[in-house]
């Protein structure tokens, strides 16, 4: 356990589990879009939907898709500036199968039409749990530097991958993946000790059956 774990995380807002991971669920939203985002449907479960306007989760979510910390004090002013911004927002609430009490599921499409899907939770003192990307299960902690992969279900890939990272001398502590159908559209999730440099992302984009990649760095990361 640390520090984080006890006290808690710097924040704006009365609930590190409403706030604070809020905020970074949609942090990680954004930088999984990988560009600017011009709308957002953005799905609230459990104890989400039931208390978001008092907890002020629908601003933080705003926040973090709009890029801010926790900490930003711009945070409870967030669907203003988004409105300023031209970004549309729209929020329901849902029932969404097993998904833990706080979780939040978004869709953000960004300004050249391309979107993403992305649930998350939050778990408590600011944690969180990315567990689906695209309807296909993930699971991104935010903990550590995190390498998200999409590329297509053919023998080595992952092994090109995981090559690269070695000859880095980059260590994986945590690796997921999940495929839509055999031979079809996979993504691997590799979190790390210690982080890359985007040089790396960039190499791994560049190989024959990569589809795309994101390094996620979140703040302690």
């Amino acid at each position: 356990m640390n520090a984080f774990d006890i006290i808690g995380p710097v924040m704006i807002g009365p609930s590190s589990s409403h706030t604070a991971g809020a905020a970074r669920i949609g942090r990680i939203a954004r930088l999984l879009l990988g560009e600017e985002p011009a709308a957002a449907h953005i799905v609230l479960h459990g104890s989400f939907a039931k208390t978001y306007k008092g907890h002020g989760t629908d601003k933080a979510l705003i926040a973090g898709i709009l890029g801010m910390e926790p900490d930003d004090t711009r945070l409870r002013f967030s669907p203003q500036i988004a409105a300023g911004q031209g970004l549309d927002i729209q929020i329901t609430t849902a029932d969404l199968p097993d998904a833990h009490p706080n979780t939040a599921q978004l869709t953000l499409t960004g300004r050249s039409g391309a979107a993403v899907t992305v649930r998350g939770a939050s778990v408590g003192g600011g944690n969180i749990l990315i567990d689906t990307l695209d309807g296909m299960p993930v699971r991104i902690s935010g903990q550590n530097p995190c390498l998200v992969v999409q590329h297509r279900d053919r023998p080595g890939v992952i092994a090109q991958v995981t090559d690269l990272l070695a000859e880095r001398g980059v260590n994986i502590c945590n690796f997921s993946l999940s495929r839509r159908n055999k031979g079809g559209v996979a993504v691997m999730t590799i979190e790390m000790d210690g982080g890359p440099d985007e040089c790396l992302t960039r190499q791994v984009s560049a190989l024959p059956d990569v589809l795309g990649a994101v390094l996620l760095r979140t703040p302690g990361a």
